[in-house]
């Protein structure tokens, strides 16, 4: 609401939704057939000390304590710290572990979960260690969560038949032999959607034509070029 805060947004509907709400839809499936999901945030139901308490684990904090409590007024910054401890591959006691295929019978099953408190709570509860499991779109639900209680004003995003490019030549290959047959020698692939985030900011780093909603995925990544 400060017009000189980095995060301040002068529209009050979006301020309401991007900020204030405390529930919201999810989209989910694939091009043909979007399921809207219900997905409960939470942001205000005693979740600040959890937010805060992941700030403190994370490796940045760990690392340079006192440059990284300096650089806590900085929302990109603090984005980039969330988007790293919302997921657990990096051993920084991160919120979720993410499963794509096999079994959950010993776990939950990521299309389970149906809000960000009860997820929050149970990584508190078992002392800061990752909970099992999630996949995209719980990912950017909990960082939505967790964003909005440190008062970053920050939505979902789902992209439909998103495209995986696994040799940076912006292009999904596919191989067949002379005949026509399939050959399953590309990496790349299409996945049926993808969902992240978007966080609303200036940045002053890149100019003013750069302010507004910036990109933030919590979901884990694989690494480009080392």
């Amino acid at each position: 609401w400060f017009s000189g805060d980095d995060v301040y947004m002068s529209n009050e509907n979006e301020r309401q939704e991007y900020v204030l709400n405390e529930n919201g839809i999810i989209f989910v499936g694939n091009a043909r057939y979007i399921e809207a999901r219900g997905w409960y945030y939470g942001q205000f139901q005693d979740l600040l000390n959890i937010c805060l308490t992941m700030l403190d684990l994370s490796l940045y904090y760990r690392q340079d304590p006192a440059m990284d409590v300096s650089r806590r007024g900085d929302p990109k910054y603090v984005g980039r710290v969330i988007s790293s401890m919302i997921n657990g591959n990096d051993n920084d006691n991160g919120v979720l572990l993410g499963k794509w295929q096999g079994s959950f019978h010993s776990h939950e099953n990521p299309s389970r979960w149906d809000g960000s408190v009860v997820i929050l709570q149970k990584w508190r509860q078992d002392n800061y260690r990752p909970v099992q499991y999630g996949q995209c779109w719980v990912f950017a639900g909990v960082m939505c969560t967790v964003l909005r209680c440190l008062g970053i004003p920050t939505r979902l995003v789902s992209n439909f038949n998103s495209a995986h490019d696994v040799d940076r030549n912006l292009s999904i290959d596919k191989y067949y032999d002379s005949s026509g047959r399939s050959l399953n020698i590309s990496k790349d692939s299409t996945w049926d959607y993808h969902v992240w985030n978007e966080s609303w900011f200036i940045r002053p780093d890149l100019g003013r034509s750069y302010n507004g909603w910036q990109v933030l995925d919590a979901t884990p990544q694989e690494q480009s070029r080392g």
